[in-house]
């Protein structure tokens, strides 16, 4: 786009006196690296001219060569002999933009504004901040924060490319040295878990793609795109639920950004147990990677902003358009309790004031299970059923008090013996082998399921009551009527 700059952008931005405000620079800067044009009209020279400060007067000429001059002068219909300069000037700049010589006039003079309005230009005459608002819309990133991992540019994991944590993907991929450094010339980013300050242990390069060819055949995706484009899990790391943590990342990720597709690249042999995770939650073999010699298999994961109408089973649902889900009146919604010590581990991404000290108490690095997307609960609720696909409402007790996080069940079995409940559950539990084993002296509940996210405004006990949602703190899983839930997320 176009962005005509008014007499009054043009003498802060050129004027090392004045301090810039945030939002210009920030709008510079969003223009500037996203390849916007910004554009003065020759009136403004005149402006300038005007200037009885000598020095600016000059600087600031000087330096408009950065910027593109419109060269075409039409002259005004606005203007008469009676015209004071000033008014002559502005009402150039805004004919001009009426001609479409811009997309868009960014400028802080009121009057101006006022003659927009006058002339039915409004909607193009834009302040600083409503500029800057725009373009942030249009091409900020917003990032996702999650424990156990960090968000890195790649230049900062340059230093690493000698370890032997790159030696396979050097093996596997010829020039891998020269490609991460390119990547990282271009600012391209990666989530990254440390085993130690000094070593990577897990990595997952992502970049987004615009309009990109992604299989033979000519499969195209239309508009933004999440590419996942080296994803390692060293064997010293595995069985911390890096993978999924990574894949949460980019869930949320695509989710914040309004990214509709996320995709994946690699050797079938060497990735199966990768891909047999993407698979899990909906990504597809949709072809052979252009340029592989048909060695790199592409998986896809269709990544909708809004929930598609489909009639599929429930988890079926879950699984392929994850983190949307089914919640029609035949889903089953049920509250579940859980202690503040069991939430912070099971939940380390939920955050809240109220929780945050406890977290830094409590929590324990060791324990990865709050990596993971795929989650377990253990109980002995009386409730004895509980069908994939149902809707599972965590509330958080004791100190919030309130629904903090939103599940969908996958699996809800009740089971006597402590070995049968751990080799069900595996590494989805917060549970130990004593605790397993305690809760196993009498039949416990064993409830599967997959978060899918935190409230951003937690819902306490007491706004609970008022709206006839729960009748006081629940002590065991309690299910809700539909016309609830829909009081707890209105359409």
């Amino acid at each position: 786009m176009r962005f005509l700059l008014d007499t009054n952008i043009l003498i802060p931005l050129e004027n090392s006196k004045i301090v810039l405000e945030e939002s210009l620079a920030h709008f510079v800067r969003l223009a500037q690296e996203n390849g916007h044009q910004l554009v003065y009209h020759p009136a403004s020279e005149d402006d300038i001219r005007r200037d009885k400060d000598l020095v600016r007067r000059q600087r600031t000429m000087e330096r408009l060569g950065q910027y593109t001059r419109i060269q075409d002068r039409l002259p005004c219909p606005w203007n008469t002999p009676q015209t004071n300069p000033n008014d002559s000037a502005d009402n150039e700049i805004l004919y001009a933009l009426g001609c479409a010589a811009a997309h868009a006039l960014v400028t802080e003079d009121r009057g101006i504004h006022d003659k927009a309005r006058a002339r039915g230009l409004v909607k193009s005459v834009l302040t600083i901040q409503t500029a800057c608002d725009w373009l942030r819309r249009l091409h900020e990133t917003k990032r996702v924060t999650l424990p156990n991992i960090e968000d890195k540019e790649l230049s900062f994991l340059t230093p690493h490319l000698g370890s032997t944590f790159f030696d396979s993907l050097r093996a596997a991929y010829h020039g891998f040295d020269d490609w991460f450094r390119e990547k990282a010339r271009q600012g391209k980013r990666a989530w990254v878990a440390f085993e130690t300050s000094e070593r990577i242990g897990a990595l997952c390069v992502y970049d987004r793609q615009t309009d990109e060819l992604i299989a033979e055949g000519g499969l195209t995706l239309p508009g933004h795109a999440l590419k996942l484009c080296t994803f390692k899990v060293a064997e010293s790391v595995r069985g911390q639920k890096i993978g999924e943590l990574f894949l949460k990342a980019a869930f949320r990720y695509a989710s914040a950004n309004q990214l509709e597709h996320i995709f994946i690249h690699g050797d079938v042999d060497q990735h199966h147990l990768l891909f047999e995770m993407l698979e899990s939650f909906g990504f597809e073999n949709v072809g052979t990677h252009p340029g592989s010699n048909n060695r790199d298999a592409v998986y896809l994961k269709k990544h909708p902003v809004a929930p598609p109408d489909e009639a599929l089973p429930p988890f079926d649902y879950l699984r392929r358009y994850f983190p949307h889900f089914r919640s029609g009146p035949d889903i089953g919604k049920y509250v579940i309790p859980i202690q503040p010590g069991f939430h912070e581990i099971l939940f380390p991404d939920y955050d809240s004031p109220d929780s945050r000290q406890l977290r830094f108490q409590s929590f324990q690095p060791s324990n990865r299970a709050g990596n993971a997307i795929k989650l377990a609960y253990l109980c002995h609720a009386q409730t004895n059923q509980i069908n994939p696909g149902d809707i599972l409402l965590f509330y958080r007790s004791r100190d919030e008090r309130a629904i903090t996080s939103v599940g969908v069940a996958e699996q809800y079995t009740t089971l006597n013996h402590a070995d049968d409940i751990a080799a069900l559950v595996k590494r989805r539990t917060v549970y130990s082998m004593n605790e397993i084993a305690s809760m196993a002296s009498k039949p416990t509940r064993a409830l599967l399921f997959r978060l899918v996210r935190h409230l951003d405004s937690p819902r306490s006990q007491a706004w609970l009551e008022v709206n006839h949602i729960l009748k006081g703190a629940p002590q065991s899983i309690t299910k809700i009527k539909h016309e609830a839930f829909q009081k707890l997320f209105p359409q």
